[in-house]
């Protein structure tokens, strides 16, 4: 998962997640082999109740399979997986039973933590059941409600794509997840970005972490990789902009007993105010708030002037030296601390204040 992108002025358009698109392929691929013509386009019900058309780019007919690609629209989502081609090959057995299979450019899961237990193709529950009630309204339908179906998931370029998320780091290795609660994709919603962090702190409980390093995405991650190289990939937490989300699922592990939090001073000022939730378009720093916690810290009242006059909270560094004996960055830090460590009391916690240069200031310390 990279950093994340600012949120566009006016109405955006919403778009489909791979698990609609995977139910829209396995549908018409198992509509082509049962009637033995091909489909151009198939209706689908989402969770949610609502339907729609997805059109077909390919389907290949064979004798006992058929195979059938779409392309994801993501809407104004900035998901990696916008415009990939997913597809569905499916076949009929005498099994009875629905199986989900991996195909090329999906991952398989190697980690215990997630939904879909290890060995499986990571097809997440909620896509796998909108495929099998679409198998199974279509084998009713035509009397072939005894059979089975076999239905393999596979994803143009998955592998290349899924290396811009980060699967990797849950043990979903060789591709991408099918994923999708409602079969919408909200453009920037939060609940997406909330479930990874979720995901994450499940897989690394589950695989006997007891340390997490939680920090705002690669940037950060990058600086505080080298403080932390005995712990593992997965112990690694991106919270973008859901510091509060993040460590209220914290609370829920009993198991986590530390949490180092690495944090920017654009945000880092917003968290010292209490805002947990520090995206731009949502909340913006308090020059009034920094101005008077300066003061409090004993800095003369021209220097508060200059902090009133700047218009981003990155320009801190030209009236303090970004070093750990500036009592400014104690002042910062030791709200932070506060704000933080009241939503997991049964966690140490320790700050990394990171600067653009990738330089830290630990808290608590010497000074604190």
């Amino acid at each position: 998962m990279t950093e994340l992108q600012p949120i566009p002025d006016g109405p955006l358009r919403t778009g489909f997640t791979t698990g609609a698109c995977a139910t829209a392929c396995t549908k018409a691929a198992l509509q082509a082999l049962i009637s033995g013509e091909r489909v151009t386009e198939v209706l689908v019900t989402l969770p949610i109740g609502q339907e729609h058309l997805f059109r077909i780019l390919s389907c290949n007919l064979g004798q006992d399979t058929c195979s059938c690609t779409t392309q994801k629209d993501a809407g104004d989502d900035p998901d990696v997986t916008h415009g990939a081609i997913i597809g569905a090959t499916v076949s009929l057995t005498d099994t009875g039973m629905i199986r989900f299979l991996q195909g090329k450019g999906v991952g398989r899961v190697t980690l215990p933590g997630l939904e879909i237990k290890p060995g499986e193709p990571a097809i997440n529950p909620v896509p796998r059941q909108m495929m099998e009630n679409a198998c199974k309204k279509l084998l009713s339908e035509n009397q072939l409600a005894h059979q089975g179906v076999d239905i393999t998931i596979f994803v143009e370029n998955g592998e290349l794509i899924a290396k811009r998320t980060l699967n990797e780091r849950l043990g979903i290795m060789g591709g991408l997840s099918i994923l999708g609660t409602t079969g919408i994709v909200t453009p920037f919603s939060a609940s997406s970005y909330i479930a990874s962090i979720t995901q994450g702190i499940d897989v690394a409980v589950a695989n006997g972490s007891s340390e997490l390093v939680i920090n705002s995405g690669a940037r950060s991650e990058k600086s505080l990789k080298s403080l932390f190289p005995d712990l593992p990939e997965f112990a690694f937490v991106h919270y973008g902009n859901w510091i509060g989300e993040t460590l209220e699922k914290i609370a829920l592990s009993p198991a986590i007993k530390k949490v180092n939090l690495g944090i920017m001073l654009g945000k880092s000022v917003k968290l010292a105010e209490g805002m947990l939730d520090t995206h731009s378009g949502k909340n913006t720093w308090n020059k009034e708030f920094v101005a008077q916690m300066a003061k409090d810290a004993g800095y003369p009242e021209e220097l508060l002037d200059q902090i009133l006059s700047f218009n981003m909270a990155g320009r801190l560094t030209e009236l303090f030296s970004f070093a750990s004996a500036e009592p400014f960055y104690q002042a910062l830090l030791k709200a932070c601390y506060e704000n933080c460590s009241a939503l997991i009391p049964s966690a140490e916690l320790v700050i990394f204040l990171i600067s653009r240069e990738g330089e830290y200031i630990q808290y608590p310390n010497e000074f604190s």
